[in-house]
């Protein structure tokens, strides 16, 4: 009888241990850099003359959290601490679990790569500018404004500028972009392909269903988030196979990254898009969202509709 946990021709642990260890590595290691990052901006914020409330107040908790998240760095502080988190869980768990090396995961890095990595970069923008000016041309959007600068969800003590609102909304972006692709692609869909591929599937078919795999997975962890329906979670499958198609091809995370971070940041800080549900504050250009849902996405953004659909297919 084979070890269920152990592969002993590979000399290491089996796949569906290989993703549960490393999930749990990447949700120990964002609690301890995110809370480090909490940590420095308190720091930054005693520095500059603010003090911290006493631990007998009721509202300890909400005071401490504004007080930390006065300054906007924490915004770029919590994200370089959420990619730090990842790279490090994939790091870890290649050399301890998987027995390869950072770089197999996606990021041998050449002129192709980057190359790659504008393609995915431009081709997100694209797509997200031709669903934009197809809403605008239906008449389903209306532009309110241009610059708009609103309080962002995580700074609870006062507005900011549009340039570091932007930036800010950059970055973010920017690393979920990176996050979701490691673990989505690089580290999911590789290690579902490589624990199906057993002599009753073969290579190929394992490959298609570790794809279709991560794909699920990945529509489904979107199933909680603000104006998610069935509808916007099937979309959000068929947009990892979208995602995932560059990995496939490539074997390299260039393509994903760039054409993930496009397409969130110019659906919503760009064009005022929701994002996946959520609603962005700062934006290139405001816009009233009209028309009708099955086309637009409505509440959740492009990604729900069918005009999302068309933008992957193209």
């Amino acid at each position: 009888m084979k070890n269920p946990f152990w592969n002993a021709e590979q000399r290491r642990v089996r796949a569906p241990w290989r993703l549960l260890l490393q999930t749990l590595s990447w949700f120990i290691l964002t609690g301890i850099l995110t809370s480090l990052a909490v940590f420095a901006a308190l720091a930054i914020a005693v520095a500059g003359g603010s003090s911290i409330p006493s631990s007998t107040d009721p509202d300890f908790v909400q005071k401490l959290t504004e007080l930390a998240l006065q300054d906007p760095s924490i915004g770029i502080l919590f994200m370089v601490g959420s990619v730090l988190s990842i790279f490090l869980s994939v790091w870890l768990a290649g050399r301890l679990l998987d027995r390869r090396p950072l770089a197999d995961f996606g990021f041998h890095f050449s002129p192709r790569w980057w190359a790659d990595l504008g393609f995915g970069l431009a081709l997100g923008a694209a797509l997200m500018v031709a669903i934009f000016l197809i809403e605008l041309a239906a008449g389903w959007v209306t532009v309110t404004g241009t610059f708009q600068s609103a309080r962002w969800s995580f700074d609870l003590a006062q507005d900011r500028s549009f340039g570091i609102a932007i930036l800010i909304a950059l970055i973010r972006f920017l690393g979920v972009g990176i996050q979701e692709e490691i673990w989505s692609r690089g580290y999911h869909l590789r290690n579902m392909a490589e624990g199906l591929n057993l002599p009753s599937v073969g290579p190929r078919e394992a490959l298609l269903l570790g794809y279709a795999g991560s794909s699920v997975v990945f529509g489904l962890l979107h199933a909680g988030n603000p104006n998610a329906s069935v509808v916007s979670t099937v979309n959000l499958i068929i947009a990892g196979l979208f995602l995932g198609l560059g990995y496939v091809l490539t074997g390299e995370l260039a393509i994903p990254i760039g054409l993930h971070i496009t397409w969130n940041f110019f659906q919503g800080n760009v064009f005022g898009f929701p994002v996946s549900g959520g609603t962005p504050s700062t934006t290139f250009i405001a816009i009233r969202q009209g028309g009708p849902d099955l086309w637009t996405g409505g509440a959740f953004g492009p990604e729900a509709g069918l005009l999302g659909l068309l933008a992957i297919a193209v």
